[in-house]
Formats: C-alpha cells, structure tokens, sequence
C-alpha cells in the first residue's frame, strides 16, 4: 500500500497535546502507525553514559506520534489537507488534494 506521509514531508498535527504544529518528519515507523515529528512530543530524558560518543546527562528526544494525528501541510493554504494518488502503476504520484499541488516521490 502506498504511503500517504513520506520521510521529509511537512506535516501538521490535527489532534493533541501539539494540535496545530507544524514539522518535518524525521522518521516513518510503519509498523507501529507512527512517525517522529521534528520539535513535536518532545521530552527530556535521563541518560547514562555509554562510551565517548554519549555523555551522560538531560536528553531531549523526539518521540513517535500516531499516524493519525498528523496531516500533510499545504504551504500555499497554510492548512493541513488530504493526499490524493495520481497515476496509474509504477509512475503513482501524490497530490494534495486542496491546491492540486504534487509532493515529492
């Protein structure tokens, strides 16, 4: 099945703790219906040190949000929208639904 958020995509954040915030996706777990959204559902954590390369201290780290609380953000509407599939096959494309926009492979 094709995915309708990518690694890179701007997205917004329709429901939640961070409703109306904006950020890059960092990173797509597919598995688990979810993606980590820069500077969305940050926390601080305490970490040991584990070698040279990670010092021990207060962490910031990005968590996972569900899938269904993010939206593709149209930057000419400035609002979240719907992704439409264009194409038929291999040469599938993704279009935003609102401003008939296409987004990147």
């Amino acid at each position: 099945m094709a995915a309708r958020i990518k690694k890179d995509d701007t997205v917004i954040v329709i429901s939640g703790k961070y409703k109306g915030r904006t950020g890059k996706v960092i990173q797509m777990l597919p598995k688990k219906a979810q993606c980590i959204v820069e500077k969305v559902n940050v926390v601080k954590r305490h970490q040991k040190a584990k070698g040279a390369n990670q010092p021990a201290g207060i962490i910031e780290k990005a968590l996972p949000i569900d899938l269904s609380k993010v939206m593709p953000f149209d930057e000419t509407k400035k609002t979240g929208t719907r992704v439409q599939f264009v194409g038929a096959g291999e040469k599938k494309t993704r279009k935003l639904v609102k401003s008939g926009k296409t987004l990147a492979a």
